[in-house]
């Protein structure tokens, strides 16, 4: 019998090798285009704390987009592994040093500001047309979204993402975190609440 778990590892497996099969260059447009998007439609109060990532892999390059964001006043943040569960955010200063924090990613150093992001941009594997999202398993958004939950500072969660990354449905499980928009680039999907 598969389980939700063996049926999102396969899913998330085929969306990655989609995502890696991307021409490079076409992704740096891609990235690119995603950012003039999310300059126009990503509304951003002056100061608003806004987490972002460094992309690994074949991630999205957001870089582009974080700056497109600073530019309308965001304050930005990127995550920081402490261990094999726990993330926190630090605050990403021009010129602060940047150290490397596993999983072939960097972030700010230990001495940076540790901030609770009002604005999450998450990376994904996979998702589907409800806003259900395949992680890469281990877990640290999940977790650090709950966080944010349980201080009652829910976070405006913004997938991230290419077309590709797209899957029929993905299995619900009872952890799973709701992403109410996704930005690929073919833009800014927005996704009914669960009720």
């Amino acid at each position: 019998m598969t389980t939700p778990k063996d049926l999102k590892r396969h899913l998330r497996r085929e969306a990655l090798g989609r995502r890696d099969a991307l021409d490079p260059f076409w992704r740096v447009e891609a990235a690119l285009e995603m950012a003039e998007t999310a300059r126009d439609s990503i509304a951003m109060e002056p100061g608003q704390i806004v987490s972002g990532f460094w992309p690994m892999r074949s991630e999205v390059d957001i870089r582009p987009l974080m700056f497109a964001l600073r530019e309308k006043g965001a304050r930005l943040c990127l995550p920081a592994i402490l261990d094999k569960t726990t993330i926190v955010f630090r605050e990403l200063v021009r010129g602060a040093p940047m150290v490397d924090m596993g999983f072939g990613t960097v972030g700010p150093h230990e001495e940076a500001e540790v901030l609770d992001p009002q604005v999450m941009l998450v990376p994904l594997a996979a998702f589907d047309a409800r806003g259900h999202r395949i992680g890469y398993g281990a877990g640290y958004y999940d977790r650090a979204i709950a966080r944010l939950v349980d201080k009652g500072q829910p976070p405006r969660l913004i997938g991230i993402a290419f077309d590709c990354q797209e899957v029929a449905l993905v299995p619900d499980e009872p952890h799973d975190v709701i992403i109410s928009e996704i930005l690929t680039e073919n833009g800014l999907r927005r996704f009914a609440p669960k009720l």
